[in-house]
């Protein structure tokens, strides 16, 4: 069933037309990227959609009824509530419903000492419609689900009574997302929701989304997460907009085949434009009447052709090119039983890893876990509590900063790159900055009014042309578009120097990580491969083989012992499970009893056993609550 079409949508703001004869249908259920390039009109569509601008012209079809959440990609809540307060404010009438079932039941137990009456007979019917309904909307286990929500996006129990006013900008575009899932809309308009989501969260994030009944609409530069959501892609270029099926490595594919045959279509007609025209030109160079007509007759054949236009394949891309200017010794990096305690705690303890020469290495773990500090620590802008960290021979660091603090807002984009690197000439540079997209009066921009893209384009710059061999990244795909990380992977794939990088993006992980280190605070844990082979590590879902071969049988022996503890373990959490599930439907039928008893007339005779049943529902309730917490704590430790 279609819940959202358009047909010839346009939009244009003053000269610029951002959108030009849209149309599509979005279909009950289905779960659509839509992608292109920064500036393609991604959030100028989702704003007519969501009706925060109007459209120039065309028509858009919504099915009745349909409630459509918008998560836009920068959000800026202010409110004196704690987070799980505002979270509150999306379960409301339910809320209210429960004061109006608590005044029903102080309004039946006076009615109750009237004997049957049918002002009594009314208020139990709608006191029990009213609990019906109150069920239904799980108004006794609201409070778990938004708890279940808000640590899924990463909040901790703490967080959860944090004043919304004290949270970071990232801290509040997760609670404006957790509150959009709270909601559940029918059509949910996502603009970036795994921006500020460490990796955990965005695989609790992938999992809900794949569970959810709704509608979803995904602006996303998340390949990985698009992989693993999306069914259909719409792309969004030159003005319109194109659907292909599947997902975002399926549509790359098709639109990879696409492209060649367009190109082949493309140098075919030009070839065969070039030999009429030679025809052409041969004819009148004959002279004569006939063939005079008959290079008029070609010439106007050539004109009524219908142009097949240039593929855009790589005509406007950044073109990067990293190149160390001297080799570094074979151990590029050592950290030794490095730690980092602040006044309020340790923020990790028992780091140690070494980085040699040619490895391209990813740090990876949870936001706040420490790894920007640990980058500081390499470039000593802030020093270990204890441990060691020492720089190998001829080892020159290249810094990319995700706040680009080392970029001067005042200072126009010539002027930072030229001043940095004083020997190239005007046009050395004038070239540099075009190859990144920087064209015309363009360069002469001040850094601080420049977008987040254009910023990180910036950096990347200065890293090319510092000729570093050890480059230092912190999440540098941030802020770019596809087209724009692409560029960037395979500069880094064909880099022979040695990279540490910090990213939460798993995609570019994959193409250019061959060791991932994971952070935690109570040390690291390496494996030496790429994103999915980390994945497939941690997962147990690939075992070593070789390894398993060349074992002993006492390591095998130990090994197995291991095993079934680990299974042992598993088998008390699950039975621990079923036994919280026991009780909380102890518990949930403990309710329904208490609540049969006061929908009967009889009962409001005694007000003191109608009073008594109240404050023993409120009892099973806070133990109900408590029981569903325990229950969430054991489901997500597994």
């Amino acid at each position: 069933m279609i819940v959202l079409s358009c047909n010839n949508l346009s939009k244009t703001f003053i000269v610029d037309t951002i959108l030009d004869n849209i149309t599509f249908s979005i279909n009950s259920g289905e779960k659509i990227g839509l992608v292109g390039l920064n500036g393609s009109g991604k959030t100028t569509l989702f704003n007519i959609l969501a009706g925060e601008i109007s459209k120039d012209s065309g028509d858009i079809y919504v099915q009745k009824d349909l409630k459509i959440g918008y998560l836009k990609q920068h959000v800026q809540i202010q409110s004196d509530k704690t987070v799980f307060e505002e979270c509150l404010e999306v379960f409301v009438p339910i809320i209210e419903m429960e004061k109006n079932l608590r005044e029903l039941e102080k309004q039946i137990s006076i009615e109750g000492t009237k004997g049957e009456t049918q002002k009594l007979n009314k208020l139990m019917e709608e006191y029990s419609d009213l609990l019906e309904e109150f069920s239904n909307k799980n108004g006794y286990g609201f409070k778990s689900e938004i708890k279940g929500v808000l640590k899924g996006l990463g909040f901790s129990d703490e967080d959860m009574e944090k004043e919304i006013n004290k949270l970071s900008g990232g801290q509040k575009a997760r609670l404006s997302l957790g509150k959009l899932l709270l909601e559940k809309p029918d059509l949910l308009l996502l603009d970036e929701p795994t921006n500020h989501l460490d990796i955990e969260a965005v695989t609790w994030l992938e999992k809900f989304l794949k569970e959810y009944t709704g509608t979803a609409l995904i602006i996303s530069h998340d390949r990985y997460f698009l992989d693993n959501v999306v069914d259909k892609i719409f792309q969004l270029e030159n003005l319109t907009l194109k659907t292909y099926n599947g997902n975002y490595t399926e549509f790359m594919k098709k639109r990879k085949i696409e492209m060649e045959l367009l190109k082949k279509q493309y140098d075919n007609q030009q070839k065969e434009i070039e030999r009429q025209e030679e025809i052409i030109k041969r004819f009148l160079s004959y002279g004569g009447q006939r063939y005079i007509k008959q290079a008029q007759s070609r010439q106007k054949l050539l004109e009524k052709m219908k142009k097949v236009d240039k593929p855009a394949a790589d005509g406007k891309k950044t073109k990067l090119k990293f190149e160390p200017k001297i080799e570094s010794g074979r151990e590029v990096l050592k950290i030794d039983e490095v730690s980092k305690s602040f006044d309020d705690g340790v923020l990790f303890k028992n780091v140690n890893f070494n980085v040699y020469r040619g490895e391209k290495v990813g740090l990876i773990g949870p936001n706040g876990i420490g790894k920007t500090t640990l980058f500081k620590m390499i470039l000593k802008k802030t020093y270990q509590t204890s441990g060691d960290i020492a720089l190998g021979s001829n080892v020159h660091i290249g810094y990319f900063d995700q706040e680009q603090e080392n970029l001067n807002p005042d200072k126009t984009i010539i002027d930072e790159i030229w001043d940095e690197n004083p020997d190239l000439d005007y046009y050395q540079i004038r070239t540099y900055l075009s190859q990144f997209l920087f064209l015309g009066d363009d360069i002469f921009k001040e850094i601080g009014d420049l977008s987040g893209g254009e910023r990180s384009r910036v950096s990347l710059l200065k890293l090319m042309l510092s000729k570093s061999n050890f480059l230092l990244m912190d999440e540098p795909t941030n802020h770019l578009d596809i087209d724009s990380k692409e560029v960037l992977e395979g500069a880094l794939e064909r880099y022979n120097g040695t990279i540490l990088v910090i990213s939460h993006d798993r995609y570019f992980l994959n193409k250019v990580t061959n060791k991932i280190i994971e952070l935690s605070k109570d040390g690291t844990e390496e494996f030496l491969g790429n994103y999915d082979y980390y994945l497939e590590k941690k997962n147990q879902v690939i075992e070593d083989y070789e390894e398993e071969e060349t074992k002993t049988k006492t390591q095998m022996k130990i090994e197995r012992k291991k095993e079934r503890e680990k299974k042992e373990k598993e088998k008390e959490r699950k039975m621990e499970i079923a036994k919280l599930e026991n009780l909380i439907a102890n518990e949930e039928e403990k309710i329904k009893e208490i609540d049969a008893l006061m929908c009967k007339p009889e009962i409001y005779d005694e007000p003191e056993k109608v009073q008594d049943l109240a404050m023993k529902r409120d009892e099973v309730q806070n133990r109900l609550d408590m029981l569903y917490e325990e229950w969430i704590n054991f489901t997500e430790s597994s």
